[in-house]
């Protein structure tokens, strides 16, 4: 059985797509720990992380790059902060997250509820800062 975010990167379940290659599939995160929390995952349906292959698993991060780059440009923080986690779907995903503090990566904490229109702006914003990046 696909697991959701298989469902996600068929188009089968809608997203705010952040981008996507042959391997890989960004987007938005509906229920974020902070605004702009990306979640980065391999079109494989792997359930660990670290059962991707070594080339697969290098990509990821630079796949991921130009997106943590492009946060870091539009949303309010520091830095991006990286977490993997995978407890709740079992399909290998990475988080990005935009942060100020190391705090800004407790995922224990309570989740934001953002609306559509706020998560399209996020999703705009952060697509036209890739649009004019040379990363």
């Amino acid at each position: 059985m696909p697991t959701i975010f298989s469902k996600i990167i068929q188009g089968e379940i809608p997203s705010y797509k952040i981008a996507e290659n042959e391997l890989f599939f960004a987007f938005l995160d509906i229920n974020p720990i902070v605004k702009g929390h990306v979640l980065v995952v391999p079109k494989v349906e792997v359930d660990k992380l670290f059962d991707l292959d070594e080339n697969y698993l290098s990509q990821m991060l630079v796949f991921a790059k130009p997106i943590a780059k492009a946060i870091e440009a539009v949303m309010p923080c520091k830095r991006c902060g990286i977490s993997v986690i995978g407890l709740e779907v079992p399909h290998a995903h990475l988080h990005i997250v935009p942060i100020n503090q190391a705090d800004d990566l407790n995922f224990t904490r309570q989740k934001l509820t953002v609306s559509s229109d706020e998560l399209k702006q996020i999703q705009e914003t952060i697509l036209l800062q890739l649009s004019h990046s040379d990363l």
